[in-house]
């Protein structure tokens, strides 16, 4: 029996989550054992969502339980206005997260306080400037997800066209981005001698902090060239690698925490695996995350790679076909016996020849582990998430991999397979007819493409801001247009099926 379902049975008292509620947990619950009035603010972490408070921020509770980091705590900040909600809601717990961990095995909790306060989420982004020129603040770390840097689709550089950009480069005073405000505060920082500040990207995106560095390097220059070139140079923007899948949270996990006795706004789920692997370059100090698990490396573009291209590419592969299939999660896809063969096999024969060993982990070896998280039925992440914003995953984690096929004139089939199941997808209804609401930023122009493309598949490839110089490769189009065909006359399970069967157009 799960543990959980052990507290329900004492039928205990609920109890609002608070630093006043600790002493009455169950002893099997852990919680801080630091004084948290004591903990004063050295990082500012901005997209202030479930992944950080599973991963980063985890990471540092367990240093400080250790009596560690005492001086690093975390101060939560926003940009966007729907941040707002989430910091009402830790502001009324005491800014306390409930993490509950789902193992095959059974389920466990325990209460995490590395963060001690939540900046307001202003328009102008006064707040975040004024905390980030406090020379305490030694790392500004962000999760602000992948397609949240304005990189040019085209050029890959920094999309100086954006709206939001252009509204930086009319107000620097005034900015709308994370990146506006750091480089504000980064200028009075200067201006007070109080020197630079290390900003830790957190992302799913390879060279995270090269791609950091450029977006904020390329945005100052556009303001202040003098100062741009003292942040490029005092400035630290390390490389980093983070792995643990984290669904969002709903009733059903709300209702977790309550099991446990616990009345929590915002608890967060997670699997039994965290894995971070940092590039030790900090221009102002860092936390000695090591000592709790983490990995500092010169060298973490091999576990960036390994990571991007077998899970997080391994996700869209799956996911896509699980809405079009009316399949609910991730786990349900790994049920499923025709999605999990075309997973194994588009890793196994197109994504593995393009991943190099880390340490002590072989490709094949990711894959397995990757299927075993996968298939956790206590996961209960959904397709839907996981599709999500397709129109800067496929960019990021499947394209990058087709590109180094055709470079060699390796197999194709399945990642072209992939594409056409995505734009499949997007042309927003199931093979059992319901509707898929929209589920990308960019959903109007996805929508479009999908539909024109059943009558002219190329109308799909043929979005250069998601495919660049992809849409004039004759083999990639070929292929492309073959599977689109196909998924349109036979459906989708008949194609995966011919792909995992070898049988040639």
């Amino acid at each position: 029996m799960d543990k959980l379902m052990e507290y329900d049975a004492q039928n205990m008292k609920i109890m609002k989550l608070s630093n006043a509620m600790l002493a009455e947990l169950p002893m099997e619950i852990s919680r801080p054992r630091y004084n948290r009035s004591d903990l004063k603010a050295g990082i500012i972490h901005v997209g202030l969502g479930n992944f950080h408070r599973a991963h980063q921020a985890w990471y540092l509770h367990r240093l400080m339980q250790e009596g560690l980091a005492q001086d690093w705590a975390v101060l939560g900040a926003g940009v966007r206005p729907n941040d707002a909600e989430m910091r009402i809601k830790l502001l009324a717990q005491d800014c306390l997260t409930t993490l509950i961990e789902l193992d095959p095995s059974g389920i466990s909790a325990e209460i995490t306080g590395a963060m001690i306060g939540y900046l307001p989420v202003e328009e102008n982004n006064k707040s975040l400037i004024l905390a980030i020129t406090d020379p305490a603040i030694r790392i500004v770390s962000l999760t602000i997800t992948e397609g949240g840097y304005f990189i040019d689709p085209v050029t890959g550089g920094l999309d100086a066209a954006h709206p939001d950009i252009q509204h930086d480069i009319a107000n620097p005073d005034c900015p709308r981005t994370v990146f506006g405000a750091m480089i504000a505060a980064l200028k009075l920082r200067r201006a007070a001698g109080h020197g630079p500040f290390t900003v830790q990207s957190c992302d799913n995106l390879q060279g995270n902090g090269a791609i950091t560095r450029q977006t904020v390097v390329a945005l100052a220059r556009l303001t202040d060239p003098d100062l741009a070139g003292w942040i490029d140079t005092q400035c630290s923007f390390p490389n980093s690698m983070v792995d643990c899948i984290v669904p969002a949270t709903g009733p059903k996990e709300i209702a977790f925490a309550k099991q446990l006795g616990i009345n929590d706004a915002a608890p967060v789920t997670h699997e039994n695996y965290r894995q971070w692997v940092i590039e030790d370059d900090f221009c102002a100090g860092r936390p000695d995350w090591d000592k709790v698990g983490a990995i500092f490396t010169d060298s973490v573009h091999p576990y960036e790679t390994m990571k991007i291209r077998i899970l997080n590419a391994g996700h869209q592969i799956i996911a896509n076909v699980g809405e079009l299939l009316s399949v609910d999660t991730i786990a349900d896809c790994m049920a499923h016996p025709l999605i999990s063969a075309f997973f194994s096999k588009v890793q196994r024969d197109e994504i593995v020849p393009y991943v190099e060993p880390v340490p002590d982990m072989a490709p094949a070896m990711y894959v397995s582990l990757i299927e075993k998280r996968f298939a956790n039925k206590k996961i209960h992440d959904t397709t839907r998430r996981v599709a999500f914003d397709g129109s800067s995953r496929h960019p990021g984690f499947v394209l990058p991999i087709l590109r180094d096929a055709l470079a060699v004139d390796g197999p194709i089939d399945g990642l072209v397979l992939v594409e056409a199941i995505w734009a499949h997808m997007c042309a927003g209804t199931r093979e059992d007819g319901r509707k898929i609401v929209p589920n990308d930023p960019q959903w109007d122009r996805l929508l479009s493409a999908g539909q024109a493309a059943s009558a002219r598949p190329d109308c799909w490839i043929e979005q250069r801001h998601i495919y660049g110089d992809l849409t004039n490769h004759p083999r990639f189009a070929q292929a492309f247009r073959l599977w689109h065909e196909l998924i349109t006359d036979k459906g989708c399970e008949v194609a995966i099926q011919r792909y995992i069967d070898g049988v040639k157009f």
